[in-house]
């Protein structure tokens, strides 16, 4: 929006206060009042308080009960607020949807934007009554508001006081008045327009910060759903992959209730999903009636926006921001904002990809390295010892020594097999991994076992990989790894136990698995640093569960259990 010329301004009050030379002595001794409401109109810069004081200022000014604005939408066929004074909270809910501008008096004013008094509203051909529970209103000024030369809607006035009629004195005083509530409205668009670009600013960088901060990719997806949410002032924000099948799988979501969300695949048959992954971006002006959205959850949402996250040319997925149904619809700035930034989001998480493809590139030269001292010089020497050992054994005469020198043999030999277990861990890409839920928890005790220098106990109970499903088994090992790493970053632990129990129920009785990982560590220390246990408590959320610390299994408690559960 260019920034409104002073001098344009300057003109606009002088036309219209021009009509105030030479009418009554009555309306020359209100000029004081109307320079006051003048003053009081023009301060403030946020725009729905600056709306608020011009309906006050002008029902005190025109000694009307009641006052109101209908803002003209984007389209000029209807209002997209209507902002009210003089209409307590009480009648406004019982009367409960406002005026949307597409018929009766306000819509005519809408076509017409020309000033309009009438004695009885009720009479005039244009009036399409009131609803239920609509306070009583004879007389009426309207007149429009005009901000850079273009309308922005409609003062209107109802039930001067004592019955009378709204004057000719009247009518001057509030078209002056409308002159400079255009220019307080300008500049408060402006400021406005200023703030939300700001916001968003913030927003891109705040995304960018986190994902290049090092988290999973898991955790850099819920935190750009989170931003887009607070920003685009959504209902919900949704990330969305390609599915393996076809489509567009919900992979993260911020709302208020995530878990109904996540795993939901909006089928490719969907008109929208072809041109998500075209590139284009989708604006939808109600989510429930759209014949486009043929999901579900589609029913729950109004407008929405849905937003490729495409970067170098390559699709990698969609941001969706639905409001609730009958919520305001997406402003042409807001929407060319949301734009700029899931372009910046996807941009981030390239970027993110790339760094996270180096660190574990990274890992794996260092996995290989370890894995090839581990088979070239431990085990070796290991099995060196063993055959000395044997030799000793076999020339011994002692029964003693003969027994001892027999059990480190075979100490020796779970030893060297464990070992050997590590390095296949240690070789084994993630493609490899197989499906099964109770060989990938195996699979990260066993890598957890390297640096840890010791193996931690395992459990399980109930058959964990027929009931627990692909979305919480996911969750669950990412857990698992979570509360293994920060064990050997933080507990000093010599002892660490893992069970992993699918035979339980959550309070609400519905069937769930439970992760426990329990050491005899340090425990967590007071304002230590507690992001890895948001993550798991983030995690379980997402899910319907919950995550907790209890006692650890040192002596009298001491260390740390991590409990970690979530619906099957």
């Amino acid at each position: 929006m260019a920034e409104p010329d002073p001098k344009d301004s300057l003109d606009t009050v002088t036309r219209a206060t021009r009509g105030l030379q030479g009418l009554s002595t009555e309306l020359t001794a209100r000029v004081p009042q109307l320079l006051e409401a003048m003053r009081s109109v023009g301060t403030g810069l946020e725009l729905h308080s600056t709306l608020d004081r011009i309906c006050e200022t002008a029902a005190e000014l025109a000694h009307a009960r009641y006052a109101a604005i209908g803002v003209v939408d984007e389209t000029g066929e209807g209002l997209s607020d209507f902002v009210t004074y003089g209409v307590a909270r009480e009648t406004a809910e019982e009367i409960g949807r406002r005026p949307d501008g597409h018929r009766g008096l306000l819509g005519a004013l809408i076509h017409d934007p020309a000033p309009v008094r009438l004695a009885d509203l009720t009479g005039d051909p244009r009036s399409a009554g009131f609803p239920a529970g609509h306070p009583r209103m004879r007389t009426f000024l309207g007149v429009p508001i005009r901000v850079q030369g273009e309308i922005f809607g409609n003062l209107y006035l109802t039930e001067k006081e004592n019955g009378a009629e709204f004057g000719d004195d009247d009518l001057h005083m509030v078209q002056v008045l409308a002159a400079e509530a255009g220019i307080a409205i300008g500049n408060a668009r402006l400021y406005e327009a200023a703030r939300q670009r700001e916001r968003w600013i913030d927003g891109s960088v705040a995304v960018t910060t986190a994902l290049l901060s090092g988290g999973d990719a898991d955790e850099a997806l819920s935190v750009v759903a989170e931003q887009a949410r607070r920003l685009a002032d959504s209902a919900a924000g949704i990330v969305l992959l390609p599915a393996a099948g076809g489509g567009l799988e919900i992979v993260a979501v911020s709302s208020d209730d995530p878990s109904s969300s996540l795993g939901v695949i909006v089928p490719p048959r969907s008109p929208v999903v072809a041109e998500l992954l075209a590139g284009q971006a989708v604006f939808i002006d109600d989510s429930a009636t759209d014949h486009r959205m043929v999901t579900r959850l589609a029913e729950r949402f109004g407008p929405s926006m849905l937003l490729p996250l495409h970067s170098g040319g390559r699709v990698l997925g969609a941001l969706a921001t639905p409001r609730a149904r009958g919520a305001r619809p997406f402003t042409d700035a807001e929407r060319t904002l949301a734009t700029q930034f899931a372009a910046q989001a996807a941009l981030a998480l390239v970027m993110a990809e790339a760094q996270r493809d180096r660190e574990r590139l990274a890992v794996y030269e260092d996995r290989d390295r370890i894995a090839r001292d581990l088979h070239d010089l431990v085990i070796q020497r290991l099995f060196a010892t063993g055959m000395m050992l044997e030799g000793a054994h076999r020339g011994s005469v002692v029964p003693a020594v003969r027994t001892g020198v027999g059990r480190a043999v075979d100490e020796l030999d779970v030893t060297i097999q464990e070992i050997r277990t590590a390095i296949f861990a240690l070789q084994q890409e993630p493609a490899e991994a197989p499906a099964g839920l109770r060989t990938r928890v195996l699979r990260e005790i066993n890598m957890a076992a390297v640096p840890l220098g010791f193996k931690p106990s395992h459990r399980f109970s109930g058959p964990v990989d027929s009931l627990v499903g692909e979305l919480t088994g996911k969750n669950l090992v990412a857990a698992l790894r979570e509360a293994l790493s920060n064990a050997f970053r933080h507990a000093q632990a010599s002892l660490i136990e893992v069970v992993v129990d699918a035979t339980v129920a959550l309070p609400d009785g519905r069937g769930a698995v439970r992760l426990s990982v329990a050491d005899d560590g340090v425990g967590i220390p007071e304002g230590g640093r507690r992001s890895g246990l948001r993550n798991l408590a983030r995690r379980a959320e997402s899910l319907g569960g919950a995550s907790r610390i209890a006692p650890g299994i040192g002596e009298g408690g001491g260390g740390t259990t991590v409990v970690w559960e979530a619906p099957l």
